[in-house]
């Protein structure tokens, strides 16, 4: 073979080598390449909870005083003392200022050396009307006057109690508005301050006309329709930095009827406030039962979404497909939103990973059962 052909053979060979390298190459990159769906994301879903539920009415209530009293000064003279701390809690009977006394003691004391003088005569001519030594006239006379005298010491007397100005309840008490030295009287009647009883404090609070009719159907239904007097329910209430309704109350008043201009009927509920939380003019939640609990399926009030069509929630069906699931919804309760429509029991609803669930879209599923939640002060 010559030196030509050798060379010719060897090159061919070289390419045909070369030309299997290439096609191994692209067979190995075509597979590296090849397009691998990523897994379907992973939401967890729960059955809805099933549950006693409550309905309630819940309005915004304003905080006052059960009793309030102005404290003023019914007869003139000096303020001689103030006996509390301003802002301070007093107790029923306790002294609280002091008009100077002296002129009316004086008074007192004369009006009652009148009195003894007349009950005296009185008497001597009660003696000599029975010797015939003097006239019935005489004896009216001194009757009048010994009458006068017992009035004249009662008012004295009650002048006099006039200026220690003591507490009519307990109750906390508000600023002095008149120091010491001042004259008080001289013009009428001086305020000094002000007393509210707090303990108990009553929160007055409205509904309108709706709810007024869903109150007494809802007594109806419970056999118990609304009379003259207020029912004695349990009203639960929050104040504006609280969670959910801590505190039980009672109610106690009811308007006599639907205010022809708002529409509303005004309610009170009665507050132990023992702790003095409640102060007069604070705004309170208010949370009034409608009946007895219902058994209701509820799911977590986080996962219901709202659009302009309604409520609903996303559920997961047999094929894994997220399904936008349509409700009407009902109470909330500690979280948890009652369900009246649209879920059944063993539904899959997705608590959690919703931002991974598109409906259409399958999902890898886990479970996880919800818990009945605790309820605290008539729900939240």
């Amino acid at each position: 073979m010559s030196r030509d052909v050798l060379r010719s053979s060897c090159g061919r060979k070289a390419l045909h080598l070369g030309l299997m390298v290439l096609a191994a190459t692209l067979v190995a990159c075509s597979k590296s390449n090849q397009y691998h769906p990523p897994p379907p994301p992973t939401v967890v879903v729960s059955a809805p909870l099933s549950m006693p539920v409550t309905d309630y009415l819940q309005a915004t209530g304003t905080v006052a005083a059960s009793k309030t009293v102005d404290l003023v000064a019914r007869v003139e003279g000096y303020l001689r003392s103030i006996d509390f701390q301003d802002g301070s809690l007093v107790k029923q009977g306790q002294l609280l200022f002091v008009i100077e006394p002296e002129p009316y003691e004086a008074k007192l004391a004369s009006q009652k050396a009148q009195l003894l003088n007349a009950q005296t005569e009185y008497d001597r001519q009660l003696r000599m009307i029975k010797e015939n030594a003097t006239s019935q006239a005489n004896v009216d006379k001194w009757l009048s006057q010994r009458d006068q005298a017992r009035a004249a010491v009662t008012l004295a007397t009650i002048n006099l109690g006039y200026t220690h100005v003591k507490a009519p309840f307990s109750g906390r008490i508000g600023r002095h508005l008149v120091d010491i030295g001042n004259l008080v009287g001289s013009a009428g009647s001086t305020k000094l301050a002000t007393l509210d009883q707090v303990v108990p404090a009553f929160v007055y609070f409205s509904v309108n006309e709706r709810d007024v009719l869903r109150i007494r159907s809802a007594a109806m239904a419970a056999g118990k329709p609304i009379k003259a007097t207020a029912p004695r329910v349990p009203v639960y209430l929050g104040l504006q930095t609280e969670e959910g309704y801590p505190h039980e109350g009672t109610l106690d008043f009811a308007s006599t009827g639907v205010d022809t201009g708002s529409g509303t009927l005004q309610l009170r509920a009665e507050v132990p406030n023992s702790e003095v939380l409640f102060l007069p003019g604070l705004f309170a939640r208010v949370r009034v039962p409608l009946g007895a609990p219902r058994t209701m399926l509820a799911v977590p009030d986080r996962v219901v979404s709202n659009d302009q069509v309604g409520s609903y929630v996303l559920t997961v069906n047999a094929e894994h497909r997220v399904v936008q699931q349509r409700i009407e919804t009902g109470p909330l309760t500690n979280g948890m939103r009652a369900v009246t429509s649209g879920l059944e029991p063993a539904s899959s609803v997705v608590i959690d990973g919703l931002q991974s669930a598109v409906p259409g879209n399958v999902v890898s599923v886990t479970e996880r059962p919800l818990t009945v939640p605790v309820v605290r002060g008539g729900g939240s």
